[in-house]
């Protein structure tokens, strides 16, 4: 039965992801070579097997072989990740990828416990607790930094500038995220910092927006994308809509033609054009990128930090028979100017860097949001 599983997610594996003629690559033989490594590890690999385990990691490697964020979840990893989009799950509080057989750190949740032990975006995780991450997949690593709250877990991540690895004992939590902050800084400054983007994110913006227009003069904003990881598309282009009065917002290009798509600005800009500075790093993927991006294009905002992450695609969540799902990238975005975000980013036209280790958002180490402030007074 588990070589027939595995003799169909390979004839699956070579005409649908590979798309090539049989012809060219001799299919029969290809498929009569996979049953027979298959039977070899069944019959003589030094332990037993887990057939079941075996055949999700194999889902999980073709998966991962298309790009970082394409993945298999199993019926319980599904399940779990249905929990955590409601807004209040137990755990570290950041959003991670795989790059190298490595995972990689896209963004710490702004006051979660990673972000408060220190974790940075562009980490790389190499060591949870006394278990290598070198050659797990994505879902088994997630899984192993899961846990019950007000337990710990160590952490040994490698950081680009430092020689040697860096510990953390960091205690899990239930993460509650408040997508929308804000402050109205000196010299009439409206600050928004918005570090998801959630159901509701853009009715808290409107809302924050509105009620600064009506009691303060302000004279600018400041929009702090700074650490978001992104999240619904549908929230990036209303909330970009805050801003502009009309032009293209983002594209996306698929496989099909049929679901290329564009998402224009309707007229009306909330803040009535004034001057409005975003604040980006390499934390700042997907939904962030698309904001700072079209605003950046369209000539609103001033981009000021740190070339983003380049997280330029779409991926879909498509459930499966057995009750788990599949994470595939079905599209990518491109810019109002035609660029693609993928492995690219969005380059800030002030480049700002992180001034000490010790830097922190929106405290007196903050000298990228120092320095927007500033610019506007200047």
């Amino acid at each position: 039965m588990i070589r027939k599983k595995f003799l169909l997610l390979f004839i699956f594996y070579i005409f649908f992801i590979k798309g090539v003629n049989s012809s060219e690559i001799g299919i029969y033989q290809k498929i009569d070579l996979f049953g027979e490594v298959l039977e070899k590890i069944n019959e003589e690999y030094v332990d037993e097997i887990n057939q079941s385990e075996g055949m999700d990691s194999a889902i999980n490697g073709l998966l991962q072989s298309l790009d970082p964020y394409s993945a298999y979840m199993s019926p319980e990893t599904f399940k779990e990740m249905q929990t955590e989009t409601s807004g209040e799950f137990g755990g570290l509080g950041i959003e991670v990828s795989m790059e190298a057989g490595v995972v990689k750190v896209i963004s710490p949740i702004d006051d979660t416990p990673a972000s408060k032990a220190g974790i940075k975006a562009g980490d790389y995780i190499v060591k949870i607790n006394d278990t290598q991450v070198q050659g797990k997949s994505l879902s088994e690593a997630v899984d192993l930094m899961r846990g019950p709250v007000g337990s710990s877990i160590e952490l040994t991540v490698r950081r680009i500038g430092k020689k040697k690895a860096i510990k953390f004992i960091i205690v899990r939590e239930v993460i509650q995220i408040q997508s929308v902050k804000s402050d109205l800084l000196k010299n009439n400054i409206g600050y928004i910092r918005l570090t998801s983007f959630n159901d509701n994110s853009d009715k808290q913006i409107k809302k924050k927006i509105k009620e600064m227009e009506s009691n303060q003069e302000i004279k600018a904003y400041i929009l702090d994308l700074r650490n978001n990881p992104g999240g619904l598309l549908s929230q990036a282009i209303k909330i970009t809509d805050f801003f502009l009065d009309n032009g293209e917002i983002v594209s996306t290009k698929s496989r099909k033609a049929s679901e290329n798509r564009k998402w224009f600005a309707n007229e009306g800009d909330l803040t009535n054009g004034k001057t409005l500075v975003v604040l980006i790093n390499y934390g700042s993927a997907s939904a962030s990128e698309i904001v700072a991006g079209a605003l950046k294009d369209h000539k609103r905002a001033i981009l000021l930090g740190e070339n983003t992450f380049g997280k330029g695609s779409v991926q879909s969540i498509i459930p499966l028979q057995n009750k788990g799902a599949i994470r595939l990238t079905v599209a990518k975005y491109y810019l109002p100017s035609g660029k693609s975000i993928s492995e690219v980013g969005v380059l800030p036209d002030i480049e700002i860097n992180e001034m000490t280790e010790d830097f922190k958002i929106k405290s007196e180490t903050d000298n990228q949001l120092n320095y927007a402030i500033k610019l506007l007074n200047g």
